[in-house]
């Protein structure tokens, strides 16, 4: 028994879930997302919940009956508030700035580096070194700031790059001149 897939997931007024067999439409005001489900989960809206049921009681469904359960939460979340991903960019000369749909970088390379705005992805970028990735759907946010990080990741010695606003770097020492002769 899956303990997460056992919880029921509560729905404001403002979200709307369509059942139609095996798809699931969550809809809010941020947007919509849907969802096919495999066949041996199921789901049923009860009063102000949505739960998620197996319908066939196997190895496979008790695996995936706590992932949908998630998914489909981190979906209601979504398209009431949506997630943002910030990341920093550190480093002297180094910046973004956000021109019509791309993000334009000065990462310390010969060129300026252009990311494009994928579909269903909002940026926002404050200061010109803070960049806030904005969506409905989770999986796609984390998936480009994780992409847009790897344009520069940090350094292990100075630090400098792009990094989550959260992330923490530790820093590896120099290495140490040994005693010789002084010039």
């Amino acid at each position: 028994m899956s303990k997460i897939g056992k919880k029921p997931i509560p729905l404001s007024e403002k979200v709307a879930v369509t059942i139609n067999q095996k798809n699931v439409l969550i809809k809010g005001p941020e947007g919509e997302l849907i969802f096919i489900l495999p066949s041996c989960i199921g789901v049923k809206v009860e009063g102000n919940n949505l739960v998620v049921f197996e319908e066939k009681e196997t190895d496979k469904s008790k695996a995936l009956w706590g992932l949908y359960r998630q998914l489909l939460a981190n979906a209601v979340l979504g398209v009431q508030k949506k997630w943002e991903k910030r990341l920093q960019i550190v480093g002297t000369g180094y910046n973004v700035k956000l021109e019509g749909e791309k993000l334009v970088f000065k990462l310390g390379y010969s060129h300026p580096v252009i990311f494009e705005k994928p579909k269903d992805i909002e940026f926002r970028v404050e200061k010109n070194t803070i960049i806030s990735v904005l969506g409905v759907d989770k999986q796609k946010v984390g998936e480009v700031a994780y992409k847009i990080r790897m344009l520069k990741p940090p350094d292990d010695y100075k630090g400098k790059g792009i990094r989550y606003d959260v992330e923490k770097i530790k820093l590896k020492p120099t290495k140490k001149v040994k005693g010789g002769s002084a010039a």
